[in-house]
């Protein structure tokens, strides 16, 4: 039988490109992303013995990732960011792969641009997750949803087409 912590380490191995996404979004700095996921970590075992329904544990993932980030930015306005991308460790391979396609990261760096709410939910749409999932993780309506993306995607199409 697993242990709590051995069933936790287990769902962090799985679901840690989740991690990296989240941060990626959020933090433009290896330090400020490092600093994050460590916070991140914490939270998800803070409250994984309040995680009842082991059949969502991704929607848990998203919502505390995203809240922590989103919690850590306000608290912490002093976090500056810069224009350039600081390379992950190794272990990230979402990072080192979205950091070295040049489409990938200029549709990145017009992310930065919406605010946290609008980036976390452009997170969950690219990673096809379904209005009512994401509705349930954002905590707001499921139609709420549909015109934040809507809204989103004319900033991000109006971003990308003043960047080239």
């Amino acid at each position: 039988m697993e242990s709590t912590k051995e069933k936790f380490l287990e769902i962090l191995t799985n679901y840690q490109g989740i991690l990296h996404k989240v941060n990626l979004i959020y933090f433009k700095g290896k330090s400020d992303r490092e600093d994050n996921l460590q916070e991140i970590i914490y939270q998800l075992w803070k409250s994984y013995p309040t995680l009842k329904n082991m059949d969502s544990i991704g929607s848990w993932i998203y919502a505390v990732s995203i809240n922590t980030s989103i919690s850590r930015i306000k608290k912490e306005s002093r976090i500056e960011y810069s224009d350039k991308l600081s390379d992950m460790p190794d272990s990230s391979n979402i990072v080192e792969t979205i950091t070295a396609n040049e489409s990938l990261r200029m549709l990145l760096k017009a992310i930065y641009n919406l605010n946290e709410i609008d980036k976390s939910i452009m997170l969950l749409y690219l990673e096809e997750k379904s209005y009512e999932e994401i509705a349930e993780i954002i905590g707001i309506s499921r139609s709420n949803v549909g015109v934040r993306i809507n809204r989103a995607k004319e900033l991000l199409k109006q971003s990308l087409k003043t960047s080239d």
